[in-house]
């Protein structure tokens, strides 16, 4: 029994060695990552797969400017060569079909961990999570789809903060953030199991920050199914320099979504407060009028 003890009581030490003070584990987490990924579509099926209604801007906290320019966005823009093979954007990434593949980049000598490495296969991009510390770069630095990001683990949560982003989707149907905007994430396992939370902010599209959800599963995925051939043509003739877009008031879709779901206009139009379930009071109290 006494030696039964000493070992445990070795054990013990050798674990709080391994972590160091306070827990802390000087050559990586308590938690990996790494492995190849597949999002599960229990949330937001409808608006992941098929995509979005039009002027369906439900329970989303957008300005009146990106109403706005939402409603002058035209959808037959996606049959533009130079919009056919676009990248989502990080903070929109995640909502589609994808394999996600996570590894890590360690210093060979030290094994220090550098940063977290991500090959998503939709639209083939490859993100980079630094862990060393470094600070962002100036406000001048090039904004790319995936942005500059970073991260620190707090417990076994990663959390990932992102900036120098392009304009990007807030949803598919004409609402985007602009390269103002700053991403927030957390990434949580559990077991086989992967949470992605995503906290969105943006001062000129949104009033407040868009927070949205993603599960995934480790699953094996091989050969080219990580690839993504995508190559623009011309599928339909405009004069040069053409956009297609509505002026204000012209947009024939306005009533669509609403009409479907018999709710109303205004409901269908967005802003924070359909988000809310208060919101439900405010269109009984109006139908009573």
């Amino acid at each position: 029994m006494r030696i039964g003890i000493i070992a445990s009581a070795l054990s013990l030490l050798g674990c709080a060695f391994a972590q160091g003070p306070g827990g802390y584990n000087p050559v990586g987490p308590g938690v990996d990552l790494a492995g190849n990924w597949g999002p599960v579509f229990h949330e937001d099926q409808h608006e992941r797969g098929p995509g979005p209604e039009l002027v369906n801007y439900l329970g989303l906290p957008i300005t009146e400017g990106a109403r706005m320019y939402g409603l002058a966005w035209d959808a037959s823009r996606f049959t533009i060569p130079e919009h056919q093979c676009e990248v989502h954007i990080v903070s929109y990434i995640y909502r589609g079909p994808y394999n996600l593949r996570i590894w890590e980049e360690r210093d060979p000598v030290s094994q220090k961990l550098i940063a977290i490495k991500q090959y998503i296969d939709n639209y083939q991009q490859t993100r980079t999570i630094w862990m060393d510390g470094r600070p962002h770069p100036s406000d001048a630095a090039p904004h790319t789809w995936m942005g500059f990001s970073t991260g620190k683990w707090e417990g076994n949560i990663l959390t990932v903060y992102t900036t120098h982003l392009k304009w990007g989707w807030i949803r598919r149907n004409g609402l985007r953030h602009t390269d103002q905007a700053t991403l927030t994430e957390h990434f949580i396992r559990h077991g086989d199991h992967l949470t992605h939370v995503s906290i969105l902010t943006d001062p000129i599209t949104l009033t407040e920050p868009l927070i949205k959800s993603q599960d995934l599963l480790l699953r094996i995925q091989n050969g080219q199914t990580w690839l993504y051939p995508c190559e623009p043509v011309v599928e339909i003739e405009r004069p040069r320099g053409a956009v297609p877009h509505y002026l204000p008031g012209e947009n024939p879709f306005m009533s669509e979504f609403a009409g479907q779901y018999k709710i109303p206009a205004a409901a269908a139009l967005g802003g924070a407060e359909t988000a809310y379930p208060e919101y439900q009071l405010k269109l009984k109290q109006a139908g009573a009028k």
